[in-house]
């Protein structure tokens, strides 16, 4: 096939992202299949039609309660003063809890309000009124009652009422079949062993999963590599046997991004293109008679895509209204900056502090999958707003429980791997806890503690002319609040490097003469302030060292850059260096120490942070990872 006839579409359109929902919503015609299913298998399927109870429920007369049936009016004489006897199959008859009243009794006496004279004489005190403690015929279902509309969406409790009412199997609308299509020649299968260049297909698995969720029935297809002919075959397959199809990758504007040109050729485009970050590169369009959604590689961006395109178009197959999140206003802790005329999508950690959600961003980058998996919620920026402010109010909307986001413990600060360990153990000892974690640095930390905007902060300063750490910036800082200063670890600050040290570098004389890529840490980490301080006591200009500018916002980020690099250098923790397999040259022994209010070191939350961290099973988990000492102390340190 002639590749070069499908030439490289450099312009994207800025199509408002409603337009483009509209245009194919309009496009989509629904057949409204139906299917009749078993009632026991239809939970969270859709009614296609009003369904009608066949039988009553009870359908008979039942006892309520354990106790007597008897004639109500026969009753009526029965006093305190006056005790009434009652002969068994004259005067009554015993029932349980479910029995049929048998004829001519209509009423039930509670057995509790029975006094026995003997086997078969009973005494009361107190009158029965008619149909007393007896669920009559169709008292929670009447026969030919609608039990539900058709586009209900069918719940655990509601299989149980159509069961009741005797309907065993119901019209349901028919899943709507969703074709995904991976593409990609850099695309291999999870289980491959991985050569330089391979992605592997994970996106194919999380579609399939949220159409799933969605109410579809998804047809994940093996992957296609980016030839048109094949491309083209594979979307004209999925278009007979399929109601949405979706295809990854190729909807950008790259050399190999034949997805616009393919559909175009073949059916309809109506969109290349929406104003919207991450998740501009979107292909909408119609191949006969099948709206195709193209979607970019990148996982953030495709998951946003998804949402905004294809749930739609599932919530119109199935006929129920597209399910909106929960919202709530938080406070921002940093800066969000947004460019004009395109909705961002923000993924934020959210915490719950002295009475308010406080909200931090999480990487904005299409591709890091984690930052979805880890956001609490998503930010949404509208197109004519420009970002907004440190501290200011904005909404957000929930992708996690309201309750849970209220039990996070926020951690701003210095990042350190073990934050990650006492998430997972204070979760394993209380359930609805976790910690949300802002790796933002330690003098960001801080200045989180001090605005009210965290919980506790991982702090490593070192003050070059006291070699104390913490103390004297926590002093200078925070003197007017109450402060604790918790000694959590002990840990190794070193060289990171590549194996076998090619550059032989062992000081930091050694990263500037011999030419080190370095890799930094953002200003205000608490290693960044000591690699400031090792060039200021070699007399070592900041301009000499390749890469000074270059900033990692975590140590295993700063292990990353140096494992792809043979003249790479960092500095950071053991343990980073340790989990990449990179050589490490000990630099400095620092106190790695937890910053907090003294109200929330005295709270519950608090008490219970410092009762993991102090616990037998944490050290132990630390101990396995190297490089660390759990400080064996309970106390906080000294400030005054």
């Amino acid at each position: 096939m002639d590749h070069k006839r499908y030439k490289r579409k450099i312009y994207l359109e800025d199509k408002p992202r409603s337009e483009a929902k509209r245009e194919i919503l309009e496009a989509f015609v629904e057949p409204l299949e139906k299917e009749m299913i078993a009632s026991s298998d239809a939970l969270g399927r859709v009614t296609a039609e009003p369904i009608f109870a066949n039988v009553s429920t009870p359908h008979y007369h039942a006892s309520a309660m354990d106790g007597i049936a008897v004639i109500a009016e026969k009753t009526y004489t029965a006093h305190e003063q006056s005790p009434l006897q009652l002969k068994l199959g004259i005067d009554f008859s015993i029932v349980d809890t479910g029995n049929a009243i048998p004829a001519p009794y209509n009423a039930v006496i509670m057995i509790e309000h029975v006094d026995m004279i003997d086997e078969e004489t009973i005494e009361i005190i107190e009158p029965a009124t008619p149909w007393q403690h007896i669920r009559p015929i169709g008292e929670d279902i009447v026969q030919e009652e609608m039990l539900f509309p058709q586009g209900h969406i069918l719940r655990p409790a509601d299989l149980g009422v159509l069961l009741a009412g005797q309907q065993l199997h119901i019209p349901v609308i028919k899943k709507p079949v969703v074709t995904i299509i991976p593409t990609g020649n850099e695309l291999v299968a999870a289980d491959t062993r991985l050569s330089s260049g391979n992605i592997i297909e994970f996106n194919g698995t999380v579609f399939s999963n949220f159409v799933k969720d969605w109410g579809g029935e998804p047809k994940l297809h093996s992957i296609v590599k980016d030839d048109p002919e094949q491309i083209k075959n594979v979307l004209l397959e999925a278009a007979k046997n399929s109601d949405i199809i979706v295809i990854n990758a190729g909807s950008s504007a790259g050399s190999k991004d034949y997805t616009v040109h393919i559909i175009g050729e073949i059916g309809t485009v109506f969109t290349h293109g929406v104003a919207a970050r991450p998740g501009k590169p979107v292909v909408l369009g119609k191949i006969n008679g099948k709206i195709v959604v193209g979607v970019p590689g990148y996982p953030v961006s495709a998951y946003l895509a998804l949402e905004w395109f294809v749930r739609p178009l599932i919530c119109k197959y199935l006929q129920i209204p597209e399910p909106k999140r929960q919202t709530i206003n938080v406070k921002l802790g940093r800066r969000i900056v947004s460019g004009m005329g395109a909705e961002d999508f923000i993924r934020m950690n959210i915490g719950y502090v002295n009475g308010q959600f406080v909200a931090n961003p999480l990487t904005r980058a299409a591709g890091v999958t984690m930052s979805y998996v880890r956001a609490d919620g998503l930010l949404v920026v509208p197109a004519n707003v420009i970002g907004y402010e440190q501290g200011e109010v904005a909404e957000v909307e929930l992708l996690r429980p309201l309750e849970e986001i209220k039990n996070a413990i926020m951690f701003c600060g210095s990042h350190d791997l073990t934050i990650d360990l006492l998430s997972s153990q204070l979760k394993r000892v209380r359930a609805d806890m976790k910690i949300v974690s802002s790796h933002v640095g330690s003098m960001a930390g801080i200045m989180a503690i001090r605005k009210g905007e965290a919980h506790v902060a991982g702090i490593h300063l070192l003050d070059p002319k006291t070699k104390q750490y913490n103390i004297s910036y926590v002093k200078k800082l925070l003197a007017d609040l109450d402060i604790v200063l918790y000694p959590f670890l002990k840990r190794k600050q070193g060289w990171i490097l590549p194996q076998g040290n090619p550059l032989g570098i062992e000081s930091v004389t050694d990263i500037a003469v011999k030419k080190a890529n370095f890799v930094n840490r953002q200003k205000g980490a608490g290693t960044r302030i000591l690699f400031d301080m090792l060039l200021e006591e070699n007399g070592i200009p900041s301009e000499e060292v390749i890469g000074y500018d270059r900033e990692m916002f975590s140590h295993l980020a700063v292990a990353a850059e140096v494992n792809g690099d043979n003249h790479g250098a960092g500095l950071g923790i053991y343990p980073a260096a340790k989990a990449l397999g990179l050589d490490f040259i000990p630099v400095n022994d620092e106190e790695y120490d937890l910053l907090m209010t003294r109200s929330f070191y005295e709270s519950e939350s608090g008490r219970l942070l410092v009762e993991i961290i102090q616990s037998a099973v944490f050290k132990q988990q630390v101990d396995k990872i190297g490089g660390y000492e759990v400080v064996e102390n309970e106390q906080p340190k000294e400030l005054a």
